[in-house]
């Protein structure tokens, strides 16, 4: 039986990915994934299917975040599957290149939409369906400690701001014995990075020297690290941010 038989999680934005790594991770160790999307229906069954014929549970749960009523509407659909839950990772995100001096108010909104608002309120209408003893993960970012990178400042925000959610969460939901927690990645091989990171040798050798240990991260590497934190040997770690950068903080 894996660590994880009986359980229920939810990964958002698990379509492809860290998301996908994370929930396909998950239900390797026995759970039961809801795996959500936005708008990548295709990408998000291929998750299922991969995940089923591994010999896993999964379900997609399809809601766009960052829209009036996503909570509502995310959980609604959750229900229609599943009569608890015992792990949320807060994956979901959108990014920008929009710098300080050019980013306009709406893509500054959307930001906060999605990678604040969405994971604040799926979270406050999932405690009532979390189980004692459960646990939460948010998907930060190395970005909000490290070197300012004015290009992104607004992205890095969203996460910073995510943290402090974190770290407050926590003396919330600690009562009812669930942890939450942040894990932090660094430069991650993803379709999202695919451009810039694999545009030539020099780009992927000059990603990979950030990293203490000479490399670029991989989707697994995050996986692994929620793995952890959702299991019994995370039990006592809870309020915490969890650098998972390979060491490019350092």
């Amino acid at each position: 039986m894996g660590v994880l038989t009986g359980r229920t999680a939810l990964v958002t934005g698990a379509g492809r990915g860290i998301g996908r790594a994370i929930a396909e991770r998950l239900a390797r160790d026995g759970a039961r994934v809801a795996v959500h999307y936005g708008t990548g229906k295709a990408a998000a069954e291929e998750t299922v299917a991969a995940i089923e014929s591994a010999g896993g549970a999964a379900f997609p749960v399809g809601v766009e975040l960052g829209t009036p009523g996503d909570a509502e509407r995310l959980w609604a659909e959750f229900d229609r599957h599943a009569d608890g839950l015992d792990i949320l990772v807060n994956n979901a995100g959108i990014g920008t290149s929009s710098p300080f001096e050019e980013i306009d108010e709406a893509e500054f909104d959307r930001l906060f939409a999605v990678n604040v608002k969405a994971p604040h309120f799926v979270t406050r209408l999932g405690a009532r369906r979390l189980r004692d003893g459960g646990r939460v993960v948010n998907i930060s970012s190395g970005l909000a400690r490290r070197a300012a990178m004015p290009e992104i400042m607004a992205y890095a925000m969203t996460k910073a701001a995510l943290d402090v959610f974190t770290r407050d969460l926590s003396k919330v939901l600690g009562p009812r014995g669930i942890t939450v927690n942040s894990v932090a990645p660094g430069i991650v091989d993803t379709d999202v990075n695919a451009a810039w990171l694999r545009a030539s040798d020099e780009a992927w050798q000059r990603a990979a020297g950030y990293s203490a240990l000479g490399r670029v991260g991989m989707p697994a590497d995050i996986a692994d690290a929620v793995a952890f934190l959702v299991s019994e040997d995370g039990r006592w770690v809870t309020g915490h941010w969890m650098d998972v950068t390979g060491g490019s903080l350092t």
